[in-house]
């Protein structure tokens, strides 16, 4: 079509002209310079000199951590505390800024005004006058009263402090080079636990100086009900309980947990720590912790760790004790490059974290079975359940395996409505169906004289003793497998990590001697996480998970039970024409199989009823991994023990 030039000027007048009119009457501001006042972190020794702070932890009625911290100072001048952030372990920020009240800041006894810096609201900004040898901060921390406040680190019988959230820092340099002095009181006959050592003084204990990187990675369990365990190679197991009974153990009991400590030396081939201390909370009352140290870790489990071994939640729990010790070598010692930050405000970058979780989330495994802590075969029932779960996340078809190690900082575990869609945090059991396949190549390729064991030793065994910390990145991962067995590991990785999927990688068990089968009977892991979740687990073939109430906590995109239009947060009142219950579901689903007939449903959203048709014919799905062949696979071969 031609126009001619009259017209063409016309439209474009037409055009523009309502965008004039529009700037005509909007104001147009410009951006102002952003001023950031914190300074960056230099390699260099805090010049003020070691810092003292002083903690009263003795409230267990309100919780209320009180605090009072001495900053010697060296200069004059603007100066910047900072409230911790970004902190390891959670791979985001998680600090509780909120929680921090009633902060003072005084100077040769005078008052010191702080303002928060609007650019990072963990910095208060303050001057510290001329002549000033310290700086006084006092403030409390309001810890959690209830769960909906935040987890819950004080109870009348036990207390977790966590050093970011009592404590401030000052800014510009890398926190191993600010030595701290830490003293605190505890409730009346208590006792307490921590990598720290320390003289006590009535229910004051004086830890040494330490840096505050230490510091911060050496968290305190103390209580009254109390107990300490020698496990040998210098590594406590420090127990605190809701009751007194709960410290009670087997002898046996114990011994899988100090073959857990002699196997994880026979694997790594070195121990990266002058001691260890676990702390282990036997509670429900103080809120659950996994949470991984250097020269320790944070770890919570429901009552009945000892009393209730033989039992299915019991079961579930003694997988934490191994996940979190392997974190000494992995994760803590050798940590990813851009995970590591020289304090607590830097960003991190968690692009390597089915590095660091993902192979602690498979050597956990592997270690829990080599002591005991697992049987053999709730171990294989343990990975079953794990790859039949990540089958049902249909979002690995657009989202990478790579991309949820972003998870921790976008969604902080906030429940998700649609995680098998959304995906969550799946670098921690993907990363682990990686490294079983990375295990059973090499086993392959060397006519099973080599196996993962041998990266460990390569990768985290080095430089024994050494609790500080050597970086590292994809290459050097890379080049580490190489030199175990070589192969194209670079295309491995853009395979399973960097793209999406179809389904989670199974060839640790097809090259390993088994393969993952389904029937209607749930094995010894789906059936404890169901009695211990009080739920129905059928997100394998109907893709829904109940609990025994009736309401749906889950369902997997695209499934039978999608397609009939169900959300979690409903709740089943009724399954043809029967009261629901966990048992109805599970005949209900039998019989629909068998009539090849629809379920119909009676459902209640919110204030609204429905009746729906799910229509679904599979039957009841359960997972378990078969073998295959005759004779050890290299997964038998990997959880056999090595001590």
């Amino acid at each position: 079509m031609i126009r001619s030039l009259a017209a063409a000027l016309f439209l474009s007048t037409a055009i523009a002209s309502p965008l004039l009119a529009q700037e005509a009457i909007r104001s147009r501001p410009t951006a102002l310079p952003v001023n950031d006042a914190t300074p960056a972190p230099q390699d260099a020794p805090y010049p003020g000199g070691t810092i003292k702070l002083e903690v009263d932890a003795s409230d267990t009625t309100q919780r209320i951590f009180r605090v009072k911290e001495t900053i010697p100072v060296a200069t004059s001048g603007p100066m910047t505390l900072l409230m911790p952030q970004w902190l390891p372990g959670n791979h985001a920020p998680r600090g509780q800024i909120e929680k921090l009240t009633g902060l003072t800041i005084t100077a040769n006894g005078q008052s010191v005004p702080w303002k928060r810096d609007p650019l990072n609201v963990f910095g208060f900004v303050i001057d510290v006058p001329q002549g000033a040898k310290n700086i006084v901060a006092q403030f409390q921390f309001l810890s959690a009263t209830q769960p909906n406040q935040g987890r819950v680190v004080v109870t009348p019988k036990m207390l977790n402090i966590q050093w970011e959230s009592v404590s401030l820092y000052p800014a510009g340099y890398y926190t191993r080079q600010i030595p701290v002095q830490a003293t605190v009181t505890y409730p009346a006959g208590w006792q307490a636990a921590t990598a720290l050592r320390g003289r006590r003084m009535g229910n004051a204990i004086a830890y040494d100086v330490i840096d505050y990187e230490a510091l911060q990675d050496s968290p305190v369990f103390a209580g009254s009900h109390f107990k300490a365990v020698d496990l040998g190679h210098n590594v406590t197991l420090n127990i605190v309980a809701d009751d007194a009974d709960e410290l009670d153990y087997k002898p046996e009991q114990m011994a899988k947990h100090k073959k857990l400590v002699d196997e994880a030396g026979a694997l790594f081939g070195a121990y990266h720590f002058d001691h260890y201390d676990f702390l282990l909370a036997l509670t429900d009352e103080m809120g659950g912790i996994g949470l991984e140290h250097h020269r320790s870790s944070e770890n919570q489990v429901e009552p009945g760790y000892f009393k209730k071994w033989e039992s299915g939640e019991a079961l579930l729990h003694r997988n934490l004790l191994p996940h979190e010790f392997t974190h000494s070598w992995d994760g803590k010692f050798r940590r990813p490059d851009l995970l590591w930050t020289p304090d607590f405000n830097v960003p991190m970058q968690d692009n390597l974290l089915w590095v660091y979780e993902g192979q602690t989330q498979f050597w956990g495994y592997v270690l829990g079975a080599r002591s005991g802590l697992f049987s053999k075969a709730e171990t294989l029932d343990a990975y079953a359940q794990i790859a039949a779960k990540l089958d049902t996340a249909v979002g690995r078809q657009w989202r990478a395996m790579e991309d949820t190690t972003h998870d921790p900082i976008m969604s902080a575990r906030r429940p998700k409505g649609w995680s098998s869609q959304q995906r969550s945090e799946d670098y921690y059991n993907e990363g682990l169906m990686i490294w079983l396949e990375a295990d059973a190549i090499i086993a392959k390729a060397t006519a099973g004289k080599k196996g993962l064991d041998d990266f460990a030793k390569a990768f985290f065994g080095v430089k024994p003793g050494d609790w500080g910390q050597m970086i590292y990145n994809r290459q050097d991962v890379i080049d580490t497998l190489n030199g175990v067995a070589p192969y194209d590991w670079a295309g491995f990785f853009r395979t399973y990590v960097d793209s999406p999927t179809k389904e989670t990688p199974k060839g640790g068990f097809t090259m390993g001697g088994y393969k993952l089968v389904y029937g209607d009977t749930p094995n010894a892991i789906t059936k404890a996480a169901e009695g211990a979740n009080k739920m129905v687990d059928q997100s394998f073939g109907l893709g829904l998970i109940v609990k025994n109430d009736g309401e749906i906590s889950g369902v997997v995109w695209d499934s039978a039970a999608f397609k009939a239009g169900l959300a979690v947060g409903s709740k089943i009142l009724a399954i043809n024409g029967d009261e629901y219950s966990g048992d109805v579901l599970k005949a209900a689903v039998t019989q629909a199989k068998e009539a090849k007939k629809p379920m119909q449903i009676i459902l209640k959203q919110d204030k609204y009823y429905r009746t729906l048709t799910l229509d679904y014919s599979g039957g009841l799905r359960y997972p378990r991994l078969e073998k295959t062949g005759e004779g050890e696979g290299s997964l038998d071969k990997l959880l056999k023990p090595r001590t």
